[in-house]
């Protein structure tokens, strides 16, 4: 085909090189993505007024699909994969099997791979995926401190993909809104009588963890008490990092100083926190009020039955997968955040 119009760098002919698929993007003014569904027949996308002015730029400036490439991608394999950190927490176990099920209900298979939160493994279990010819990629793995190796593949080579639960603030996402879980049980505790208000954080490379803390902030904020930042200790998500670290907690402080209450960034990390306080002589309520997160089944059914922020997993995991359908059908996408709602139990109490 010879080409008429556009710039002389576009086109095919003359020894130049071939024109490709991020030149009709960058004459078009789209991303390559777009001008992928737009030259793909298959989708509903490539009948639209843009696809049909996408199309119009590829002809002026000689750009033609790869055919073996193109067949390649035609080739639904209906399957889906899913980065998840692990599954021992219950969470991410619960998340999957929502996922798993609305894949059910599109008639797709859902394939799972854990990395233990290592940025390392997901760059291989994210590539062993796609080495099954997956349509798309669901990752719940999302960091804030990088952009992680997988994300920007996916990117190049045009793969969809959606963030689960947590979000690196840049590709679309379902997930529940943190800032105002972390409030709700800050303000449960605050209605309680409490002020000395302890939060173990979890890690911040995630953004769940630190938009929690972000509400329990502005919660203390709202009712005048100054943060003290004795009180705020990172950690891990596991139950051992959660006695881990309440235990330093309330072995470092003087008992005038210690907190009367302590937030969780999940459900685990509070177990760990009943384990430290039952090893240290601290009643529990009677002396240390406790609030979990994530209301995962097990917050129930403790010895102490566990006041917990409850997340709506069901609504996170069959939204992320009507996101990844959208982008893999070439339709826009937006990320959906989903409410909270704290379930008071025994495990909190007024101050004492």
């Amino acid at each position: 085909m010879t080409a008429s119009g556009g710039k002389a760098s576009g086109r095919a002919r003359g020894g130049q090189r071939r024109p490709t698929m991020a030149d009709v993007a960058r004459e078009a003014g789209v991303n390559a993505s777009t001008v992928s569904r737009a030259m793909d027949e298959r989708h509903p996308f490539s009948r639209s007024a843009t696809a049909a002015r996408i199309k119009e730029v590829a002809q002026r400036i000689g750009y033609s699909p790869n055919p073996a490439a193109a067949s390649l991608r035609r080739q639904s394999t209906r399957t889906i994969g899913v980065v998840v950190s692990r599954l021992s927490d219950g969470v991410m176990a619960i998340l999957y099997e929502e996922i798993a099920e609305a894949c059910r209900d599109h008639g797709l298979h859902a394939l799972v791979a854990i990395t233990h939160d290592d940025p390392a493994a997901e760059a291989v279990q994210g590539r062993l995926l796609l080495d099954r010819m997956v349509d798309g990629l669901v990752l719940a793995t999302a960091r804030l401190d990088s952009q992680s190796d997988l994300v920007r593949e996916l990117a190049a080579r045009d793969i969809p993909y959606a963030l689960a639960l947590r979000t690196d603030g840049r590709g679309p996402a379902s997930v529940g809104d943190d800032k105002l879980g972390g409030y709700l049980a800050a303000r449960h505790l605050i209605d309680l009588g409490h002020r000395r208000i302890a939060l173990i954080a979890g890690p911040p490379y995630a953004s769940n963890p630190v938009g929690r803390m972000e509400g329990y902030r502005t919660a203390l904020g709202e009712a005048g008490i100054t943060v003290d930042e004795r009180l705020v200790r990172p950690s891990e998500f596991s139950m051992e990092s959660g006695e881990r670290v309440a235990t330093e907690l309330l072995s470092a402080l003087p008992t005038g100083e210690r907190p009367t209450a302590v937030m969780t960034v999940n459900d685990n990390t509070a177990v760990g926190v009943l384990a430290a306080a039952r090893r240290l002589g601290i009643s529990i309520p009677g002396e240390l009020s406790l609030v979990g997160y994530n209301d995962t089944p097990l917050a129930a059914r403790l010895p102490i039955p566990l006041t917990s922020v409850r997340v709506p997993l069901r609504e996170i995991g069959r939204g992320v997968v009507d996101i990844l359908l959208r982008s893999i059908e070439g339709k826009p996408t937006a990320s959906a955040v989903y409410a909270p709602t704290l379930i008071p139990r025994e495990s909190s109490s007024p101050a004492p």
